[in-house]
């Protein structure tokens, strides 16, 4: 099937796209519990993480052209809710919640394969999500997601074209951008570049305050009990500290080589 030209609206017939969504801190006072070293995110206010905010728009996109639709899937406490529900007002058509104590403390491999499990449950064909969150900037969930489904990615997208079998993507890379041909399902983690998200019309509003979000547990996943929440990551914070604060210092004046000269003799010095 030829690249559908713009302004042509080609319809994908039961296309399903799942956009993942995080909800971050609004602040950057955040607390650490004192005994598991996580987040604490109960009673913190909060935000769709903002690189979200992209892909969420960029599904609302191809849900235009396509006539595809969209399900939001979030993972954390009950007031991630209300994250959910800001993404039915933008045009999502469902939610997905994935909250249970048995989540907590997931790292990005866990955190990885919980998400896996409820875009199995809908049988997305383009999964997309941001680049990164701001609260953690590793990264590292969307490509994970992408393996634990065993299906091809993108990263760092700015421009999708969907087909009826495959996408042509547009993604950043040094000094410019590389054009590629990804099978479907995949999934894309996408950049601001992309698009410039819409706000929420009143109409939009009114439906997502009364529109019922669907809370997923670890029995409803049927996931693997090791590989969830804290007891499924390899990775765990042992230890937070703030870093020792220094003053001082000593600027070194003159020609580069004897910039150069005095450097060597300091660093001579503090290692002899």
């Amino acid at each position: 099937m030829p690249e559908p030209e713009s302004g042509v609206r080609t319809v994908l017939s039961g296309l399903k796209i799942a956009v993942l969504v995080k909800q971050v801190p609004e602040t950057s006072d955040v607390k650490i519990d004192e005994q598991t070293y996580t987040l604490v995110r109960e009673g913190v206010p909060s935000i769709i993480n903002p690189f979200d905010t992209y892909a969420i728009e960029e599904s609302l996109r191809i849900k235009e052209r396509h006539g595809a639709t969209v399900f939001a899937i979030s993972m954390g406490p009950p007031q991630a809710e209300q994250a959910l529900k800001d993404c039915i007002a933008l045009g999502v058509d469902e939610a997905l919640l994935l909250s249970d104590r048995a989540f907590a403390g997931a790292d990005t491999l866990a955190t990885a394969y919980t998400l896996s499990c409820a875009v199995k449950r809908i049988g997305a064909d383009v999964i997309l999500c941001g680049k990164q969150a701001i609260d953690g900037d590793t990264a590292q969930v969307g490509p994970g997601v992408a393996e634990e489904l065993d299906i091809p990615h993108a990263t760092y997208v700015r421009k999708i074209d969907i087909n009826s079998d495959h996408a042509i993507v547009e993604r950043l890379v040094e000094g410019g951008y590389e054009k590629v041909r990804v099978e479907l399902p995949a999934l894309f983690t996408v950049v601001k570049e992309i698009n410039e998200p819409r706000l929420p019309s009143l109409r939009g509003k009114l439906r997502a305050k009364n529109a019922k979000v669907d809370v997923l547990t670890a029995s409803d996943l049927e996931v693997e009990p090791g590989r969830i929440g804290l007891e499924g990551s390899p990775t765990q914070v042992i230890k937070t500290f703030s870093p020792e604060f220094r003053t001082g210092g000593e600027m070194l004046c003159g020609q580069p080589d004897e910039v150069a000269k005095q450097l060597i003799e300091r660093l001579e010095a503090v290692l002899r």
